[in-house]
């Protein structure tokens, strides 16, 4: 796994179990929790499914605390097609707004880059998810065409960055 990454006194740190026992109450309805994890990650959810649905223990997931350690976001990595793909990313519902999603995805793909040999970033965004686009796209990620066989290419954008950018 990968190593705790600091940037002004943030913490980006592998999560743990209890992390993503408080990440369950960030998603209070079944669109939250689609939106973030995708259309089948279960709704209602038990503990169980919540980290069935997460992959916990197959993919990297990281936490990233703010300056006085609360718990302000999650994210996780994996290679797919070729790249480091971030997944999963979600900021605490109190400090949305703030810029930490931008932290998060900047101290994500630091974190990650240890972990694959891959030149490249993807993520996948829900078409309607404004803020989370917005975000992206202000980090320099640009839309691609969307991969042959993979699902929700009507709903999703499927978005790319260097690496060395």
């Amino acid at each position: 796994m990968a190593g705790a990454v600091t940037k002004d006194d943030w913490v980006l740190e592998e999560s743990t179990g209890a992390d993503v026992d408080e990440l369950m109450s960030w998603f209070p309805a079944a669109t939250d929790v689609m939106v973030w994890g995708g259309p089948t990650f279960r709704y209602p959810f038990t503990r169980n499914t919540f980290f069935e649905d997460v992959h916990w223990g197959r993919m990297t997931a990281f936490s990233l605390r703010d300056p006085s350690g609360k718990f302000a976001a999650f994210g996780q990595v994996y290679e797919r097609i070729g790249r480091i793909n971030l997944a999963r990313l979600v900021v605490h519902p109190e400090m949305r707004g703030g810029g930490v999603g931008k932290r998060l995805v900047d101290m994500v793909m630091t974190a990650s880059r240890g972990l694959f040999a891959c030149d490249e970033y993807s993520l996948f965004v829900y078409r309607d998810n404004a803020a989370a686009y917005e975000c992206y796209r202000s980090m320099g990620f640009v839309v691609r065409d969307y991969p042959d066989g993979v699902p929700h290419a009507d709903v999703c954008y499927y978005l790319t960055r260097p690496v060395t950018q």
